[in-house]
């Protein structure tokens, strides 16, 4: 059997623009809806490849979803090209999710000493709550979080 061959890094790449998904993110069909003011609405279809071994939607894949939302809402609040990474998140599973499409609605809250507090709430097709995620992230040193209008993140998406 022949192997495969992998190129595990490092890789270098450049996203389309600030508010808009990653290679990981895109592998999944994240779309984003959203993304003003420090909230974000995005969307991702349950596909066949997207289940564990029960048929359900992967849990991974759901906590993908609601942390790329939260990663949004901050884009939408913080100078472009900043840096920023995840260093705390609970998830909540409520109900299985078994089809259709789901939506996530996060936002996020500046804390003290560069931390910001992130919420989101990830919706079945039937329109229930079936996960939620708290988490932290940590902005660099010199990111500022700045007033953003509607029409200014519309230009960067």
């Amino acid at each position: 059997m022949k192997e495969k061959e992998f190129f595990t890094g490092p890789h270098e790449f450049h996203l389309d623009g600030w508010i808009t998904c990653a290679p990981f993110e895109r592998l999944l069909n994240i779309e984003i809806i959203e993304a003003v003011d420090g909230h974000a609405t995005l969307t991702m279809p349950f596909l066949h490849d997207y289940a564990q071994g029960a048929g359900l939607m992967h849990g991974g894949a759901i906590a993908t979803l609601a942390d790329t939302a939260v990663v949004i809402a901050i884009k939408s609040i913080i100078t472009p090209g900043s840096h920023f990474a995840t260093t705390a998140m609970h998830m909540h599973y409520l109900h299985p999710i078994k089809q259709g499409m789901i939506t996530v609605y996060a936002h996020v809250t500046p804390s003290d000493n560069r931390l910001m507090e992130g919420r989101a709430a990830v919706y079945d097709h039937l329109n229930r709550v079936a996960a939620e995620l708290t988490c932290t992230f940590k902005l660099a040193r010199d990111t500022r979080i700045q007033a953003i209008t509607f029409e200014n993140v519309q230009q960067r998406l």
